[in-house]
């Protein structure tokens, strides 16, 4: 049973007033000017001491209670290049982008967790309330923190949560330990001799050189990864010819791989430069590498993940916890902020995902129902890790 904080009616009604809004005009990576304008208006009214600029377009509320430890509470802001089609009164009015995956609510909730602990703060120390850009795919969390966000707000943990449809609403999950994959992306530009297609032993076949580096790349993760660790290589991309009859000179792949050990992620980078070069090697056909290391796995704290163990139970009780839930290889920047401090990311059960209600499609709204549950988890969060106040 789900036992929200004092006072959530009316807090709802102010959340899913500000997380429609937020839908309505979406703003993609480090472009969040209008969001970044809408959250430090929203905490300097809630007396908030508001710092801004950090990643161009991030934002820091700090609340202060008397002496005692620092933690910080982190929201992503941004939205995605992806056009709306749920057609709701608060849909996009941006063409070309959309708050898919919920970041408007993630705002909403801690924006709310903010206003609450303003007026009834039941804690001694300090919360840095941050607001980050760049979620999606361009790592506002790492430019956060080489802009000094922890030498600025010399927080002792850091805590972050997103909304999972799948997971029922009222229920949370949570495990110590790697819970995101790493995230990287590749190229690979094939360089042969281009040639009639009909006279293709006058010239070197990089589609056909591409074909088994494809194949090939696949069987990384069924013979060079230990069988309980887990890996995944997915070529998205292969871009070769214009024409019906000529076969081209070049060819080039593109894609990503997720991981969750530092170990696997290098023995992935290093066996699919190795198969690239000597399968292409072996058509004739030079073959040119790019790899690129975009977001570490996010990987929990154990004495941060009992903590907020805790602050969950006290939400939404033992039965609604999910301790053990099967890490996703999806990806979160997130991850640099736990590299630096101690902490725990959590996903807050969003309800179905039929019917595109699944995170990144055209059809999906965030389920307002979350935003008292995620409010309640910041506020009991927050009286769990810091002391109470005398």
């Amino acid at each position: 049973m789900v036992r929200t904080i004092d006072g959530t009616e009316a807090l709802t009604a102010d959340m899913t007033a500000w997380r429609r809004d937020l839908h309505a005009h979406p703003e993609t990576a480090f472009e969040e000017e209008r969001t970044s304008d809408f959250v430090a208006e929203k905490l300097a009214s809630f007396g908030l001491e508001v710092h801004r600029g950090l990643a161009k377009t991030g934002v820091v509320g700090l609340l202060r209670n008397g002496e005692g430890p620092a933690v910080a509470f982190r929201a992503d802001m941004d939205a995605l290049h992806i056009h709306e089609q749920t057609n709701l009164p608060h849909a996009s009015r941006n063409p070309g982008r959309m708050h898919a995956c919920g970041h408007d609510g993630h705002t909403a909730m801690l924006l709310g967790a903010a206003r609450h602990l303003s007026a009834h703060p039941n804690f001694q120390g300090t919360i840095a309330f941050v607001f980050q850009p760049a979620e999606e795919n361009e790592g506002g969390g790492r430019v956060m923190v080489e802009d000094g966000l922890f030498e600025k707000f010399p927080v002792e943990q850091v805590y972050g949560m997103h909304n999972w449809p799948g997971l029922e609403v009222g229920k949370i999950a949570l495990r110590p330990g790697p819970i995101m994959a790493a995230y990287d992306i590749f190229e690979l530009t094939l360089t042969g001799k281009g040639t009639h297609a009909a006279m293709p032993h006058l010239g070197t076949d990089t589609i056909l050189a591409g074909t088994q580096i494809v194949n090939a790349w696949q069987t990384i993760a069924s013979r060079s990864v230990h069988p309980v660790d887990s890996a995944v290589i997915s070529v998205t991309q292969f871009h070769a010819g214009d024409t019906w009859n000529v076969l081209p000179a070049t060819a080039v792949l593109r894609g990503t791989t997720r991981t969750f050990r530092k170990e696997v992620q290098d023995m992935v980078e290093r066996r699919m430069g190795e198969l690239a070069k000597a399968i292409a090697g072996g058509f004739g056909v030079e073959a040119e590498m790019r790899y690129e290391r975009r977001y570490p796995s996010t990987v929990n704290e154990a004495g941060a993940t009992e903590l907020a163990r805790r602050a969950a139970a006290g939400v939404v009780g033992e039965s609604g916890l999910d301790l053990d839930p099967m890490p996703s290889m999806g990806a979160e920047d997130f991850a640099f902020m736990l590299q630096q401090r101690p902490g725990c990311y959590v996903w807050v059960g969003a309800g179905p995902s039929d019917g595109g209600r699944n995170l990144h499609s055209p059809h999906y709204d965030f389920n307002d129902a979350v935003l008292p549950i995620g409010l309640s988890y910041w506020v009991r969060l927050a009286e769990t890790v810091l002391p109470r106040a005398a």
